[in-house]
């Protein structure tokens, strides 16, 4: 029961709104008093929002045609028996199902239609949701030092780094929100808040989530932006309305605490509103806290806290999630799923992308239309302009400006200087005082003479990291790039962009730093596909990767890969068959099963496709020298003796018919055991020695591969720095757009050749 209702009744803002629409129907304020024949003074105080007498209020509202509940301003501790419709446990369910069922289509046609980037139709959310996670410890409040960060940021399988939350403190989205009845999920820029909160909706009107409850979905944006600056439960009762629902009856079910309050994005209310929001949001939980309620907003733009909320912020994409959304992306093209899933495992810097939802959408947009990685260097910029640009502005959001004299350009070199400075540190987690002296020194060295309305780092820090997410807090006061990609991207600008007095001078240094330090080799990729002349740095990259193996015996190893190259008379490109021969040695000079082809591969794309039939025989031969080191490897080693013998004796029939008959006398040898396992066991541990012995000697005579090469373990290492150091040579020549005719063939004609025949 509430308290007996008071003698006059006042017109809230939007039932004024209201009322002065219903007016039109009348001549003036003053017609309408003469028909109703009260006094014009009380019809005034009417549209003015003053309080009148109980009885002429209702008269004014009838003659309006308009619900007298829906535009009368009730004190929350004013209730008469009449306007307490529900009384009764039966009544309520009565209710709440009857406002289910008419509310359903503007919930749908609210959250269940998303359009994501530059999708050319919406689609249904449900089509699209990718499960997600939580956690329930957020990062930033955490007291971890940056030994503790770095303890679980390397990925052991791509030795990239990577930003990996504790897993066990992972649960799944759904369970936190059906754990915590008071909720604000926290989130960087494009983690799925809004999408997550919409499904939230979606699943509670479609009876799979809270289905005794009543879901109402608000943008915090939308809402302040109202004209009349309606409180919650005005608007609130405004949607009923519009659907058929009695206004009052927000109230009724509020009180009953049958209301699902969504309220989404704080962080996207303008500066001007975030004070009257706030109370609002206040004042609205206090005197229905009844009620389930979850807020979203951006992790950085936290800037309160409700005690009772719990806080939780959402996780990034794994793996699973990652191939669940790419099975709903690519549902209508069911063979793109594997091809996209596997490019992802294929290539670590864009993996890395894919756990951010919003970037996630961006790699499976472009893959509808092209392959990854065509142009790596152009999907990294296409994320780096959806977050510093078009997220928000896409959105019509406008956020706080702290530096809004720093143009896009600014901020772009501002995030350029931080990257490269901290990159040559090898520092991938910043403490925030050096961070905020990194952001002093820019803003000092290169804004001088431009008018900066607040030149505090702290306050620009917190504006990178809100607005934009390239910057996130990982624990409290120590902060990162979001991904080791964009830290690697700006640092690559930071370089290509450096003043020409400059440039050379700093891509040198570069090609220093690639001899020794892996870390450097994703960013010389990026910043040849930057650079407007790449021919310096690609001239730069080959003399430092030439003096690696300057030792007399190292020489003699590349003269006889150029030699076996040459010998092969074929019409591939010369460079990419002196990469398959290197490759094939390399192979067993590091005791490693088999080859990898990268550099031929990377020279042409469908190098190992369609051999010739020369390196077709030579790579046969090679599998035959792998087999003493593969028997023990299998259950079946007679069978793959003879399927490896085969493909060698087919390959060679033709151009080295001796030698066929020589592997088919070594297969017969075999053969005559026939199939019993201990039979060849015991004959192989007697003769497997010398079977092997002249296998080799014959590949040696007739092939010229197979060598023993007697290297120290010192030898070996340059080896393998050469190799890697030539693939990435050969990446870079391949992903640079402008690098002359003349570079490129110069470089391509001497790689892998010896330091006698490149001075040639």
């Amino acid at each position: 029961m509430g308290k007996r209702a008071g003698r006059s009744l006042k017109a809230s803002t939007i039932g004024i709104s209201r009322a002065n629409q219903s007016l039109l129907n009348f001549e003036s304020k003053l017609s309408l008093a003469d028909e109703l024949e009260i006094s014009r003074a009380t019809v005034q105080k009417f549209f003015v929002g003053k309080p009148i007498g109980r009885e002429n209020f209702h008269k004014i509202c009838q003659k309006l045609q308009l619900p007298w509940q829906a535009i009368a301003e009730i004190p929350d501790d004013e209730f008469s028996l009449e306007e307490l419709i529900v009384t009764s446990k039966d009544d309520v369910e009565t209710l709440v199902k009857d406002v289910r069922q008419k509310t359903r289509t503007y919930i749908e046609s609210k959250c269940g239609i998303v359009r994501i980037l530059n999708m050319s139709q919406p689609t249904k959310l449900n089509d699209i949701f990718t499960n997600v996670n939580v956690l329930e410890k957020i990062g930033r409040n955490q007291r971890l030092s940056i030994n503790d960060l770095l303890s679980v940021r390397l990925d052991r399988h791509s030795k990239r780094s990577h930003f990996y939350p504790d897993i066990s403190q992972l649960i799944p989205g759904i369970k936190a929100i059906e754990k915590y009845p008071k909720l604000m999920i926290l989130g960087n820029p494009g983690s799925g808040k809004t999408t997550f909160l919409k499904y939230l909706a979606i699943q509670c009107i479609q009876g799979r989530l809270f289905e005794d409850l009543i879901p109402i979905y608000i943008s915090l944006k939308v809402f302040t932006e109202l004209e009349h600056h309606p409180t919650l439960l005005e608007w609130i009762s405004t949607i009923f309305d519009n659907y058929g629902v009695e206004p009052n009856t927000a109230k009724d079910l509020l009180v009953q605490g049958r209301i699902l309050v969504l309220l989404d994005g704080l962080d996207e209310v303008r500066d001007i509103d975030s004070e009257r929001v706030l109370i609002a949001i206040n004042s609205f939980y206090n005197q229905f806290d009844r009620n389930r309620f979850i807020i979203t907003c951006r992790t950085a733009a936290q800037e309160f806290t409700i005690e009772e909320f719990v806080e939780v912020e959402l996780g990034d994409f794994d793996d699973n999630n990652i191939a669940e959304f790419a099975s709903k992306w690519f549902a209508q093209k069911p063979d793109k799923i594997p091809k996209f899933l596997q490019t992802l495992r294929c290539n670590a810097s864009i993996r890395e992308l894919a756990n951010n939802p919003l970037l996630l959408t961006l790699l499976c947009s472009i893959f509808e239309e092209t392959n990854l990685p065509a142009s790596r260097l152009e999907i990294y910029r296409e994320g780096v302009d959806l977050l510093l640009r078009k997220w928000d502005a896409k959105r019509n959001i406008e956020r706080k400006q702290i530096y809004q004299n720093l143009s896009t350009q600014h901020k772009e070199e501002l995030l350029s200087h931080i990257a490269f400075t901290s990159f040559v540190k090898g520092e991938y987690f910043l403490k925030q005082q050096e961070l905020e002296q990194y952001i002093i020194n820019y803003v000092e060295s290169v804004l001088q003479g431009e008018k900066i309305d607040l030149c505090d780092s702290t306050a620009i820090l917190q504006s990178i990291e809100a607005q934009h997410g390239l910057l996130v807090e990982r624990a409290r006061g120590i902060y990162s790039f979001s991904h080791l990609t964009f830290q690697e991207y700006f640092t690559a600008r930071k370089i290509a962009q450096s003043p020409p007095q400059t440039l050379n001078l700093t891509l040198e240094r570069l090609s220093d730093r690639l001899v020794t330090d892996k870390r450097w080799r994703e960013v010389a990729l990026l910043t040849v596909g930057m650079l407007k002349n790449a021919d310096y740095f690609l001239l730069m990259m080959k003399q430092k990767t030439d003096n690696l193996i300057l030792e007399p015996s190292l020489q003699r190893f590349l003269h006889w890969v150029n030699c076996k190259a040459a010998a092969a008379s074929i019409n591939t490109k010369s460079a990419t068959v002196k990469a398959f021969y290197y490759d094939l040695a390399l192979a067993h000079i590091l005791s490693l099963f088999g080859s990898t082809f990268e550099i031929s591969r990377t020279l042409e794309v469908n190098f190992n496709r369609t051999l010739e039939p020369s390196l077709a025989l030579d790579l046969a031969l090679d599998r035959t020298l792998l087999l003493p080191e593969s028997i023990h490897r299998v259950s079946d080693p007679e069978r793959m003796i003879e399927r490896v013998l085969n493909r060698a004796i087919f390959r060679a029939r033709n151009s080295e018919p001796e030698l066929a008959r020589e592997l088919q006398k070594m297969k017969q040898q075999l053969s005559n055991l026939g199939r019993n396992k201990q039979q060849f066991q015991q004959w192989w541990q007697v003769n497997g020695k010398a079977w092997t012995e002249h296998l080799k000697q014959q590949v040696r005579l007739k092939r010229n591969i197979g060598h023993n090469w007697q290297f120290s373990q010192q030898q070996k290492q340059m080896l393998k720095q050469y190799y890697d150091a030539n693939l990435l040579l050969a990446k870079c020549l391949t992903n640079s757009l402008f690098v002359s005719r003349e570079v490129r063939e110069k470089i391509e004609h001497t790689l892998l050749l010896p330091l006698t025949e490149t001075s040639e």
